[in-house]
């Protein structure tokens, strides 16, 4: 499938995606060099970092954001990424499986909600030109996203889910207890509500819910009862002062810091993203093409659970019970599955990036 070159070609050009790269992108389309080879070159020659002995000194933020993505290999076997195909890449980040895509000739559609994600993006894989669109918003919008840049199908959809290493890293987002800030956690910068706001106003009743269902959380009722008895005395503003909070709820039994769950489940509720998932799995049937294939990549239970009841209810092509005579065609059958098992980074990969530990795969066809 072709991108329609003329808006491709308009929208590039009004970004400045296209223009002024000359031989270093002709090096990154050949595939001699990576993207993130020529802004590491780039950044040594305006002085952002010093190289020496394989070791890079005075990382700046620009070089951090570039992470090795997850599950590389398997990705590239699935989508099959070749010249003429595009790929909407919903969870853009810091563009490592989109680098993949283009280099293997595909065009991409990178789409993520933070815009430092779509800024940096934009300048590292500029030198692919038209070849790569980066596109801001939420890939529970893919449909009305894709089709705002004239395009009506791709034959590939990555989500990679959760918080971004960049996200993690960055102190001042709220999302991690290892440093000081206020309590964030949006994806979004444009949106509102805050975890500032859930922890402070929340109904306890909700505390507990979320913390129970989101965060699996054993000690959800005693986190949330600390929680309101805490707020109010005063606020809880910061990061720190809410891992404090905590601790005095669940106790410390292993590395593990015992604010994990709770983090993570109200990280899940401000950006609302099982629900942003469950739409987002659903218009997937209206912008894949027939052939075309949805990889998603989870990294908790809650996620996976539901990328796998979805495809497997939409791969059944006939369903059946004890009361019917014979089973009957399956009216949701949109997908073929290449396996029904999630499919886990392998020991190598976890050792080079303990990240990828808890990453899970799972794969279907539009049929």
């Amino acid at each position: 499938m072709i991108i329609p070159i003329k808006p491709w070609l308009e929208l590039a050009e009004s970004s400045g995606g296209v223009k002024g790269f000359g031989f270093e992108r002709g090096m990154v389309a050949s595939g001699l060099c990576l993207a993130a080879d020529v802004e590491r070159e780039s950044l040594i020659r305006d002085g952002s970092i010093s190289w020496g002995n394989n070791t890079e000194l005075g990382i700046t933020d620009r070089m951090e954001f570039y992470h090795e993505p997850i599950m590389g290999a398997e990705i590239l076997s699935y989508l099959q990424p070749i010249d003429g195909k595009q790929i909407f890449d919903g969870t853009l980040g810091g563009g490592g499986h989109a680098e993949m895509f283009l280099r293997e000739g595909a065009h991409v559609i990178g789409c993520d909600q933070d815009g430092g994600a779509i800024e940096h993006a934009a300048s590292r894989l500029a030198v692919y030109g038209d070849q790569f669109l980066p596109v801001r918003g939420n890939f529970s919008e893919m449909d009305s996203l894709l089709a705002g840049i004239g395009v009506d199908a791709v034959d590939g959809i990555l989500l990679d889910l959760g918080v971004s290493s960049r996200q993690l890293d960055d102190i001042s987002r709220g999302f991690s207890f290892r440093g000081e800030a206020e309590l964030d956690m949006r994806m979004d910068d444009r949106a509102t509500f805050t975890a500032k706001e859930l922890v402070n106003e929340w109904p306890e009743a909700e505390l507990i819910r979320i913390f129970r269902d989101y965060g699996e959380e054993r000690r959800a009722v005693r986190a949330a009862k600390v929680i309101v008895a805490a707020r109010q005395e005063k606020p809880i503003e910061t990061t720190t002062e809410l891992v404090a909070v905590v601790g005095r709820a669940i106790p410390k039994t292993g590395p593990k810091n015992p604010a994990t769950r709770v983090f993570q489940a109200i990280r899940i509720a401000v950006n609302r993203e099982l629900e942003v998932l469950e739409t987002a799995l659903e218009e997937s049937l209206k912008v894949l093409a027939p052939g075309g294939v949805l990889a998603v990549i989870t990294f908790h239970s809650l996620e996976d659970r539901m990328v796998k009841q979805f495809m497997h209810r939409r791969s059944n092509p006939f369903i059946d019970r004890p009361e019917w005579p014979e089973p009957r065609e399956n009216p949701d059958y949109a997908f073929t599955q290449p396996s029904r098992r999630a499919i886990s980074p392998s020991e190598e990969e976890i050792a080079s990036n303990p990240r990828a530990r808890s990453a899970k795969l799972r794969v279907a066809v539009r049929v």
